[in-house]
């Protein structure tokens, strides 16, 4: 297997990297796994295109197929609600990060602990940075970069690939999650 290396090669993530995701089955079953799973949407997620949508568009409808809460951070409620999903929740990216170190923490709705953070369109420093935080202080919480490059401190994270190959997986495990609904 070939060796991954960070988005910014500068960036030293020690010892312990992300798995590289190379099929969509398995972010499927991380979330399939997952008992609560939280999604951390950041403004990039609005300017990147991916075919004929956003990586935003693409956001919305996994965590609505899968039920899945998204934090917007920063302006990104905005264009999630302009895109007619009103159900996020407003927190700042630091402040989602410090809060997920806390076992106890029962996140916005009082639903209980989160096991699983899938982040997307934050800014790589930023999410390197948070991720970093939560590989060492929060062992509870497994990770997913849903970007399309390597971020090493999450548990789970994508190569850095083209954005063709991020709308192919998306459209798999949006498609994946269709099936399973209707399945059961």
């Amino acid at each position: 297997m070939a060796i991954v290396e960070s988005w910014q090669i500068a960036e030293i993530a020690g010892p312990k990297k992300a798995a590289v995701i190379s099929r969509p089955e398995v972010i499927d079953a991380m979330i399939s796994r997952s008992k609560h799973p939280l999604m951390v949407v950041g403004h990039l997620a609005s300017e990147v295109p991916l075919g004929e949508k956003r990586m935003i568009d693409h956001l919305i409808e996994l965590a609505e197929k899968r039920d899945i809460p998204i934090i917007a951070t920063g302006d990104t409620n905005r264009e999630l609600l302009n895109r007619g999903y009103a159900q996020a929740v407003v927190m700042p990216a630091i402040d989602v990060g410090y809060r997920l170190t806390d076992p106890d923490w029962k996140g916005p709705g009082e639903k209980g602990p989160y096991d699983l953070a899938i982040f997307a369109g934050l800014p790589y420093a930023m999410e390197w940075t948070i991720l970093s935080g939560l590989k060492h202080f929060a062992p509870h919480v497994k990770t997913i970069a849903l970007d399309g490059t390597y971020q090493p401190n999450a548990s789970f994270s994508f190569a850095n690939i083209s954005t063709g190959e991020l709308l192919r997986i998306l459209k798999a495990v949006i498609g994946q999650q269709e099936e399973k609904k209707n399945v059961q």
